[in-house]
């Protein structure tokens, strides 16, 4: 048995154990590193460690420390009390002002990882401060980021028409960004409304989820509310929503506990939270326009803010999602043991020598799929648009519909757990149950990866096929 081979299997097993036998996959993918790396590739520990993701570990690190303090202040509690004022209490809006804020994000130049550590954690608090599901505030912010990615100026788009370039291949600009940006808005169209985001429509879904997440009396507040709101108008339901969201929660974080820093009304603006919105409008300059790492930023910031207010922030570090960032980086420590080995360019070349071009090219696009669940999507990307240019240069499949498919194949899946902006999704979430809803990413990301790769081939390759 090849060594591939057998790295392959053992991932499996990862898998299969952590599954079963509730251990942190993280933990479980460094041992896998460890055996697989000595044991079978002969790799020392510098090797083995090469693949750890350090950049991630600190934007993991960095992002949920900075929110940690957002929540305890109650800036998140402001942000999502202005974002209720802004659609005129309209909570169905909510999730789409999310996907096009971070697409929006993507578009202008941001890369895709910080744009959703931007949005996800404003996002997801306003999704648990209004009992909207998790899965779908979180698919919404990354397909926002995806659909937006492969603007000729974004970072992905230049990439990849780089690649293109470099190639000699014929190319598209526009024709990669609408089939991302059309994918990706079909796929959050689906989640909306699989995930329930048509039960928030309506003036009386507006009062539902503005009580619930008080947590008492809430089916009857609620009926209540509604026979209210039925009487009045949207402007009126509005301003009510925001008031009593107000009034009901201020004070409190978002585990429904007293917060001292958090203690005013949450339609207030106190120096410390308007020195977090500072904080969080120099996150986005100093990414978007000045290109610094996002978790270094947020790291720094989040030290200033807690230097000068202590006591909102004494709990901070305690809230950054330490089991997810074990997990997201023992597992792509093991996916870097595998790069070091060959095993992804093994699986691959084996894919191209098929010597039948449009099954070569589903082929492809599924391991850039299963592949980049795991990886960066931009290192995929890089990998495969060459890797496929032996039977492009046939003339068999038009390059412009496989340069496409495989770019989205290989970054829709992104809002799996283990990626960049599925881990960083999983660690913004606040108030759920973690393993649930990284079982529940997980499980959708399998989704993802199982359809969407036919799909774009169907409709992308398979039209231009000879």
């Amino acid at each position: 048995m090849s060594a591939e081979l057998i790295s392959i299997l053992v991932l499996v097993v990862v898998f299969v154990i952590a599954t079963t036998r509730s251990i942190n996959m993280g933990a479980l993918a460094f041992a896998a590193a460890f055996g697989v790396g000595e044991l079978v590739a002969d790799l020392d520990a510098d090797k083995i460690f090469a693949g750890f993701p350090g950049d991630l570990f600190v934007v993991l690190v960095g992002v949920t420390y900075l929110f940690a303090i957002a929540r305890a202040n109650g800036t998140t509690d402001w942000l999502v009390h202005a974002s209720i004022r802004l659609v005129r209490g309209r909570v169905v809006l909510i999730p789409w002002v999310m996907f096009v804020l971070t697409g929006a994000l993507t578009a202008i130049g941001a890369v895709s990882p910080a744009a959703v550590a931007i949005v996800a954690p404003i996002a997801l608090s306003f999704a648990a401060r209004y009992s909207i599901s998790p899965l779908l505030m979180g698919a919404m912010v990354v397909h926002g980021a995806q659909g937006g990615g492969f603007s000729p100026i974004s970072i992905y788009g230049s990439i990849v028409n780089g690649i293109v370039e470099r190639e000699g291949l014929p190319g598209n600009e526009v024709a990669l960004f609408l089939a991302s940006l059309i994918v990706n808005l079909v796929i959050a169209g689906v989640v909306f409304v699989l995930f329930g985001g048509l039960k928030l429509r309506g003036p009386d879904e507006r009062v539902r989820s503005a009580g619930t997440d008080v947590g008492k009396d809430a089916d009857k507040d609620a009926d209540g509310r509604a026979d209210e709101a039925a009487d009045d108008g949207a402007g009126a339901d509005a301003d009510r929503n925001a008031d009593r969201y107000a009034g009901r929660n201020a004070g409190k974080d978002n585990d429904g506990e007293a917060d001292g820093g958090a203690g005013e009304d949450v339609s207030r603006l106190s120096p410390a939270r308007i020195a977090t919105l500072a904080a969080l409008v120099a996150l986005v300059v100093a990414v978007l326009a000045f290109d610094l790492d996002a978790g270094l930023t947020s790291i720094t910031l989040a030290v200033a803010l807690s230097t000068f207010w202590p006591a909102d922030s004494r709990n901070a570090v305690t809230q950054i999602a330490w089991p997810t960032v074990l997990l997201i980086c023992g597992v792509l420590t093991y996916v870097g043991v595998l790069d070091e080995m060959g095993t992804i360019d093994w699986a691959g070349e084996g894919v191209s020598d098929i010597g039948v071009p449009l099954l070569s090219a589903v082929l492809l696009c599924y391991i850039g799929a299963l592949v980049s669940a795991f990886a960066s999507s931009v290192g995929i990307m890089g990998a495969l648009i060459p890797l496929a240019v032996p039977f492009l240069a046939q003339g068999e499949i038009g390059a412009v519909g496989m340069v496409a498919a495989l770019a989205v194949s290989a970054t829709v899946v992104d809002v799996s757990p283990f990626s960049t902006n599925g881990a960083l999704v999983l660690a913004a979430a606040p108030d759920v149950d973690r393993e649930r809803f990284f079982r529940q990413l997980m499980m959708y990301g399998g989704i993802v990866v199982a359809v969407v790769p036919a799909v774009v081939w169907l409709a992308l390759v398979v039209p231009d096929w000879g």
